[in-house]
């Protein structure tokens, strides 16, 4: 019984922690605005490949279960817009995901980089996982070191009734 609290206060501790750490990540940041280099020369239809191929490995900040490209938004197709300026303008697609990131913070990346302040994101559910599986398995052996009444059938349960009046004490229930 202890356990299982314990298991449960231990849990909310952990998800309590990982949401707090995604809100950090997720804090939006005021960033300058980028400055793109010379422009290159670009047919209209690699630009759209090119933007629509960004905007689908960026979250919307707004639906934040859509991706840009999917996302009908009013912030989703201003931010399309300023990738397709940005792109046209020169500017490379890791320019364009740093600027979104630094503006809107790592969330706004499918893929988060890896830094201490995204480690609980990218670690948090696989040391919750350890946790359960000790905690189960502690449980286990716990409950596998524990000896079982054994069950007497209804001659074996006479038989020590009797014996049990022989020697003058009452018989158990």
């Amino acid at each position: 019984m202890r356990s299982c609290r314990f298991v449960a206060v231990l849990t909310s501790l952990l998800l309590l922690l990982l949401l707090s750490a995604a809100s950090v990540v997720a804090a939006p940041r005021v960033a300058p605005p980028l400055v793109a280099a010379a422009p290159t020369p670009a047919s209209e239809a690699q630009l759209d490949a090119r933007a629509h191929a960004l905007a689908q490995q960026l979250r919307c900040v707004v639906c934040q279960n859509q991706t840009l490209a999917d996302s009908n938004a009013d912030l989703a197709v201003d931010l399309r817009r300023q990738i397709r300026q940005q792109l046209a303008g020169g500017a490379d697609e890791q320019a364009v995901k740093d600027w979104l990131a630094q503006r809107y913070g790592d969330f706004v990346l499918y893929k988060p980089p890896l830094k201490p302040l995204t480690w609980l994101l990218w670690f948090g559910p696989l040391v919750l996982l350890l946790i359960v599986i000790a905690t189960l398995l502690r449980m286990r052996r716990r409950d596998a070191g524990a000896v079982e009444q054994p069950v007497l059938k209804a001659d074996e349960r006479q038989r020590l009734d009797a014996m049990l009046q022989a020697d003058g004490k009452e018989p158990a229930p």
